[in-house]
């Protein structure tokens, strides 16, 4: 059984916290107060209150830490210390259209040694008010959904695996990268999904219900948390080009050594043509 580090505790109090209130905001998405942030990019009262729910609760717990949050943006805190990567709600739009499926995601990363930027990420969890799963990892001790252990698929075949994606949309994204992309994975795999939120994609790859998982356009927020729980479970994590960074976000390719490296070379070639 799994024993929850300090960090993780406070973690997962906060997301517990937020995810409460978001549960219940759920069950009256039509009354939401719903404000526009960008073409196709909403961002709700309750994604508002669920951030500030998160900071509060971290903030009280390590004062001098930093954050970086999808609304709040860049707050500073103590250069020698640990910041916190924050998306208070992954998957806007599914939450204002009443679909169950969206997350909180909470990160630690590290300053680099002797300074001159951020380094590793050592702390993740990933919360799904909904199901009340909490997919969480720290570096070097694996990564759990509650007390369970959690690996990436053995499967080898492309043709047996079951792959997750991010669809471009108003706004966002390269329609015609990720379109050479799909026309050169859809006919290799058992199937593509897309559920709209990166950070559960990421977990449930961890946790083998996906075998592999591409997408492009995101930000930290959306990825810190899922790269680490993927790596921690075995998993391959890494940019179009085969680079691994501790936080992918401009571009992801996650899934198994040997799917991560079949799926690589199927993009690689996608890209070229």
């Amino acid at each position: 059984m799994a024993v929850l580090s300090g960090v993780i505790r406070v973690m997962e109090k906060a997301a517990r916290k937020a995810g409460g209130r978001l549960r219940r905001d759920f069950g009256e998405v039509e009354h939401l107060q719903v404000s526009h942030k960008g073409p196709a990019d909403f961002v709700s009262k309750a994604d508002r209150i669920a951030e500030r729910t998160i900071y509060d609760e971290l903030l009280a717990a390590r004062p001098d830490w930093g954050f970086v949050m999808e609304e709040a943006g860049v707050i500073e805190g103590d250069e020698n210390k640990p910041r916190w990567i924050v998306d208070p709600l992954d998957g806007t739009s599914n939450f204002l259209h009443g679909i169950p499926h969206f997350a909180i995601s909470i990160a630690v990363q590290e300053p680099k040694l002797g300074g001159g930027g951020w380094g590793d990420v050592t702390a993740a969890v990933v919360y799904n008010p909904v199901t009340d799963e909490t997919f969480w990892a720290e570096k070097s001790r694996g990564a759990w959904l509650h007390d369970g252990r959690l690996r990436v698929s053995a499967r080898r075949s492309l043709s047996e695996a079951l792959i997750a994606t991010g669809i471009p949309f108003q706004g966002h994204g390269n329609f015609g990268e990720w379109t050479k992309i799909f026309g050169a994975i859809g006919p290799q795999v058992a199937g593509i999904r897309r559920y709209g939120a990166a950070s559960l994609d990421l977990a449930w790859l961890a946790a083998g219900r996906f075998d592999g998982f591409w997408e492009s356009d995101l930000n930290d927020w959306d990825t810190a948390a899922g790269c680490l729980i993927v790596r921690e479970a075995g998993g391959f994590v890494s940019d179009f080009r085969g680079r691994s960074e501790p936080i992918h976000a401009t571009q992801v390719l996650a899934a198994n050594d040997t799917l991560h490296s079949k799926l690589h070379k199927l993009l690689v070639n996608a890209l070229k043509a």
